[in-house]
Order: structure tokens, then C-alpha cells, then sequence
């Protein structure tokens, strides 16, 4: 035991020197068989070994006086709440342990997902339609609902809706940062950066205080993925990060889903062309059960839930809502009500939760 807490404080020790990754880490481990050992080398041996190449752990020797304030550090993710998982460790990953460049620690606040539960990715665009954001927040909550572990990125848009119907239905969520775990971005998602500790977990290959710089999110995706049995693209652009992840998916060995979208929809053309390409088609949350062998206790019928409890022309202007915007010349046109009549009852609907104003005058059905 106190030999595996003094090569966890070795191994971070080196995971803090900057040009030293995933990669570079494991070959040095595959060497050695020891990270104290590999901190009392010299850099000039381990670049004679070819170990160290170009920039790659430059100033090697130079941190190692940096070692004590380091170790200080590690030594209070504890007091934090975080816990640093090596590949070390029993707790570590198994999804991840066969990855080519596979984190050698994760940051974890809350916990990591469970090996024995199906998992699976919901990612997607960041600017996406109501419509993607509803439907992200659909599968994720149905699948959630399913016991089925739901991991993304966090970020706004559909990493987000996914991430909040799975809280919604009571199920474990994981959000992965291109960040550190002690950092909320985006602002924004604060009550949830919040929440998902209490039922699954936020975590990071990168250490506390690290920002969130545009580089490090391409990154972050391969353990989205890798934590993750499958991976369902929601909402994509031709170029995407959301269509990286399921890149990495696919050079893990991942099942890969996509939600169709229409022709003519930039926001469709990535996910068009995952199915293209031979990805699953997700249709209805059954599509994603169906691959885990989960049978659903309770077929679900939306519209038929939604409208229980509503007055009769409440239910009228419902029905001519979708997950679509729809303007509100539209809605008087097909429910024949007067502009009057039509304002106030999508008022009542949406203080009802049933239906959300997505812009001035354009409103849409909420599942």
C-alpha cells in the first residue's frame, strides 16, 4: 500500500510536467516498471534511450525541484473532494485500460461510471435547434430512466440537455471536462456542475486549475467515448467535435448512433452522414435499449402524457405545436382561435411546462 501511494505521488509529480502526455507516460512505464525509478534518471539518459524526444520533456531535471510544492498539491485534492484515479489503482477504468493513449490519471469529482452498467455517449452541437436539445433530453432521460449511464461533455447545447435528462429521471451522469474538475464551464451550467457529483461525476485528465483552452476539448473526447458502450450523435455540423468523439468511438471499437435529420438542416448534415457511413439510426430511445437488451417497463406515448390534464382548447393549440418553432400567426391560422385567445393560452401552457418560447413569438412543444 505504501508502495503504490509513493508511485501515485511520482506519477503525478511527472503528469504536471507539461510536455509530458498520455503517451509518453506509458512508455516510460513499460520501461521502467516504476515512476520513482523514472524520476531518478537523468534526462539525458532517458533522451539516449530515445524515451524523450524533441520537446518532449523539456526541463525534465528542472522540475524535479519542484517536486516538494508539487507532491503539496497532490497531497490536498483530498481536502478538495477530488480524488486522482491511476491506471494504478483497481478503480481505474476498465473500459479505458486497453485505449491507445488512455489517461494515466483521471480527477474525479463524485464517482466514476460502473463497469457493470451499460453506458453510453449523448453528444451534439453546441448551437443546436430546440428541436435537437428536446430530443437529447428525451433519449438521455429514457435511457437514464433504463439504468443506463449517460456520459458527455457538458457543454451547452446538447452535451447539456443530455446531461440534464438524465438528472431529471433520477439516473447517473458523467460529465468529462477539457478543463479542471475544480472549474465550472460553462458558467452557466453551475446548478448542474453541482448536481452530477450527487448521482455520478465530473472528471478531467487535467489537473485542478487548468483553463479551458480550445485544444485540450479534442482531447477530452476520447474518454467520453471511451467511458461509453455507445456513442449517440444527436445534432452535427459537416465539421463537428461532436463527429471526433465518434471518431474515437469508432477507432475504439464503439457502437455508433445517429438521430436523422433533414436534407436541407446544416445542423442534420453530420449525423446524415454517420448513417451514411454505416452508424445505427436512433429513432426512439427502444433503438438504444434494444442494443443493451433493456426492455422498457412502460412504453412511451409523449403527446399522450402531455396532453393529460389540459383544458380543451389548451389541448387545441397544443396539437398544433411540435419540437419545431413554430410563429404564432401559425398557430391562430390552424387552431382558428383569435390572437387574443392564442397568447393567453400558450402563456398558461408554458407556465405548465408543457410547451417553452424559444424566441420572440415562436413556440414549440417541450417532451
Amino acid at each position: 500500500m505504501a508502495q503504490l501511494i509513493q508511485e501515485k505521488e511520482y506519477l503525478y509529480w511527472l503528469s504536471q510536467i507539461p510536455s509530458v502526455g498520455a503517451v509518453t507516460i506509458k512508455r516510460l512505464w513499460d520501461r521502467y516498471g516504476s515512476f520513482e525509478k523514472i524520476y531518478n534518471i537523468e534526462e539525458k539518459e532517458l533522451r539516449k534511450e530515445k524515451l524523450l524526444k524533441g520537446r518532449i520533456g523539456a526541463g525534465f531535471d528542472q522540475w524535479k525541484g519542484h517536486v516538494e510544492e508539487i507532491l503539496e498539491t497532490y497531497r490536498s485534492l483530498e481536502e478538495k473532494g477530488i480524488h486522482y484515479v491511476t491506471f494504478l489503482d483497481e478503480g481505474y477504468p476498465e473500459r479505458l485500460r486497453p485505449l491507445y493513449g488512455s489517461p494515466a490519471g483521471l480527477y474525479v469529482k463524485g464517482k466514476l461510471p460502473e463497469e457493470h452498467r451499460p453506458s453510453a455517449a449523448v453528444v451534439g452541437a453546441r448551437s443546436c435547434s430546440h428541436y435537437g436539445k428536446e430530443t437529447a433530453k428525451f433519449l438521455a432521460s429514457s435511457l437514464a430512466g433504463a439504468g443506463v449511464q449517460v456520459v458527455s461533455g457538458m457543454a451547452l447545447g446538447i452535451d447539456g440537455a443530455g446531461h440534464q435528462g438524465a438528472l431529471e429521471a433520477g439516473g447517473d451522469t458523467y460529465g468529462v471536462l477539457g478543463c479542471g474538475v475544480d472549474i465550472c464551464y460553462p458558467q452557466s451550467h453551475f446548478s448542474m456542475y453541482m448536481e452530477i457529483p450527487e448521482k455520478g461525476g465530473i472528471i478531467s485528465e487535467y489537473s485542478p486549475g487548468v483553463s479551458p483552452e480550445a485544444r485540450n476539448f479534442p482531447m477530452r473526447n476520447r474518454i467520453i467515448s471511451g467511458l461509453s458502450d455507445v456513442v449517440i450523435v444527436v445534432e452535427a455540423r459537416e465539421k463537428s467535435g461532436s463527429l471526433i468523439t465518434a471518431d474515437c468511438g469508432l477507432e475504439q471499437g464503439k457502437e455508433i448512433f445517429a438521430v436523422p435529420g433533414r436534407i436541407t438542416d446544416s445542423l442534420s448534415r453530420g449525423c446524415n452522414e454517420l448513417i451514411r457511413q454505416g452508424a445505427g439510426i436512433v429513432t426512439s430511445p427502444e433503438d438504444i435499449l434494444d442494443f443493451f437488451q433493456i426492455q422498457m417497463n412502460k412504453k412511451l406515448r409523449v403527446d399522450e402524457k402531455n396532453e393529460n390534464g389540459l383544458a380543451k382548447n389548451e389541448k387545441m393549440v397544443y396539437s398544433c405545436l411540435d419540437l419545431q418553432p413554430k410563429f404564432i400567426d401559425r398557430v391562430v391560422e390552424e387552431s382558428g382561435l383569435s390572437l387574443g385567445e392564442c397568447l393567453t393560452l400558450l402563456l398558461e401552457l408554458e407556465l405548465k411546462g408543457r410547451i417553452v418560447q424559444t424566441t420572440s413569438c415562436y413556440y414549440a412543444k417541450k417532451l
